[in-house]
């Protein structure tokens, strides 16, 4: 029997605009860019899925008919999508990402960790009490320029707080290309204000510290309670972790929400790009000072420094700029060196095998 192909492709109205495909891959977020990249023989031997759920025997997959766990052997994150390969599970194929998530893995080692992958939309969730720190605000919005992935900081708990305007009038300072949305996750308000993000076929993330409500967020876009969520303590805002894995849910009409467990260390890795475009200002800025490799300390002629004295640029902004872009050069300098020096030790094993053949 031949093969339906038309589930794999996006279809088109008679016209030859594209229409939303309510096939099954298209509600898991299928799209042209990955379609593409799928040849006439990977349609015949393979058949693509999406990472949900990462677990220590397994990934757990969703596809047209697929609900399984796939041999840990393969690497990749939640969201991702494989061709799957029934033959050989374990070499099944990653296509190629969208976006990805990513930060150096807690710990001494100068790992990577991917957080996820193929995100449309990242909410970046705070709360308007002492959890809300505009220094880790940044963090995630550099992360996820650097993603390719649309940000959007969401300002939860706007009930409990006397004066929600300085919380958003702080959020809206860390760039001018990031919406901030101030709601109450109780009410109707989510689906009402975050709508626009939340369309058929797109995948939004909600990332941020433990307790800001994320996965009451979550409950609220769905219109159920189905996921477990926990409260604060009143001392000092800080939240309880109720999520304990990254896991990718889908509503009926299509769209992924991606709930993640709070993450208070981010220790950014190979975000040169995504670092300066949320200190866009200031990277302007320093291209006109006087001498090129200015520390905007001193320097006579720094452009940084006279719109300090102008009262037209925070040092604290210039501070917290600093500090990210010494902490992204020393992560990803590290992260190189161990890459080259595991090339070089594979190199160095290789050449040992092959003489210890020729002796044989």
């Amino acid at each position: 029997m031949a093969r339906d192909y038309s589930r794999f492709l996006p279809s088109a109205t008679k016209a030859g605009t594209i229409k939303p495909d309510r096939s099954p891959l298209a509600k898991l977020g299928w799209q042209p860019f990955f379609a593409q990249q799928l040849s006439l023989d990977d349609l015949e031997e393979v058949q693509p899925v999406r990472v949900v759920e990462v677990h220590r025997n397994g990934l757990h997959v969703l596809g047209d008919g697929v609900d399984e766990l796939v041999p840990p052997n393969v690497e990749a994150t939640v969201g991702d999508w494989l061709l799957l390969d029934r033959q050989r599970p374990a070499r099944s194929r990653v296509l190629d990402r969208k976006s990805v998530f990513k930060r150096r893995a807690p710990g001494k080692e100068r790992k990577l960790q991917l957080i996820a992958a193929n995100v449309d939309t990242v909410f970046i969730t705070s709360s308007c009490n002492h959890d809300f720190n505009v220094a880790r605000l940044e963090r995630y919005v550099a992360m996820a320029f650097e993603a390719d992935t649309m940000p959007v900081i969401v300002l939860t708990k706007a009930d409990l707080c006397e004066d929600p305007s300085r919380f958003m009038s702080a959020a809206s300072s860390v760039s001018d290309r990031v919406p901030v949305v101030l709601l109450n996750a109780l009410t109707e308000e989510p689906a009402r204000k975050l709508e626009t993000w939340c369309r058929p076929g797109q995948t939004v993330a909600f990332m941020g510290s433990s307790g800001v409500g994320k996965s009451t967020l979550v409950n609220a876009l769905f219109g159920n309670s189905d996921i477990k969520t926990g409260g604060i303590r009143e001392d000092d805002s800080k939240g309880r972790h109720t999520t304990t894995r990254r896991q990718l849910h889908f509503n009926p009409e299509g769209c992924g929400f991606l709930d993640t467990p709070g993450m208070r260390e981010i220790q950014l890795t190979d975000v040169e790009a995504g670092v300066a475009d949320v200190f866009e200002d200031l990277t302007v800025l320093a291209s006109q000072c006087r001498f090129k490799d200015c520390n905007h300390d001193s320097e006579p002629g720094c452009a940084i420094n006279s719109a300090i004295r102008d009262g037209k640029v925070d040092p604290a902004r210039l501070s917290r700029w600093r500090k990210l872009v010494a902490e992204e050069r020393f992560n990803s300098s590290t992260l190189a060196e161990r890459k080259a020096k595991d090339k070089s030790l594979q190199k160095l094993i290789r050449s040992v095998q092959k003489e210890n053949r020729k002796t044989r």
